[in-house]
């Protein structure tokens, strides 16, 4: 049976956005080989919307607001402002590499605490 997810971000400034996840987001992670990190994600759920075909990959957080802030405090730069999406309020944060990591507070009930 299916016993995870893989998710992968493209980047410009792959060693960049590793050392991001790593160092400032505290993302646990293995070595693949040769500096290649894979990171333990926390708890997620997977959602199908009607539309053109394409993939989005959003950090959820209980607090969007206290979550940005403490982003801020090491230098993480607001890349999308917060927006009221009825569904949740969502923001995006600049990587490294220049990339966008959108983050959201669901205002529905997740998957994950199933």
């Amino acid at each position: 049976m299916i016993n995870g997810a893989h998710v992968i971000l493209y980047s410009s400034d792959a060693d960049a956005d590793r050392a991001f996840l790593r160092d400032v987001l505290g993302f646990p992670h293995v070595d693949a080989g040769d500096g290649w990190l894979i990171f333990q994600l926390p708890p997620s759920e997977a959602a199908v919307h009607p539309g053109e075909p394409k993939h989005e990959f959003y950090l959820m957080c209980d607090d969007l607001q206290e979550t940005l802030a403490s982003l801020a405090g090491k230098g993480v730069e607001l890349a999308q402002p917060v927006v009221n999406a009825g569904w949740g309020s969502v923001a995006a944060i600049r990587l490294p590499s220049g990339a966008e990591l959108s983050l959201y507070e669901p205002r529905h009930p997740t998957a994950y605490d199933l």
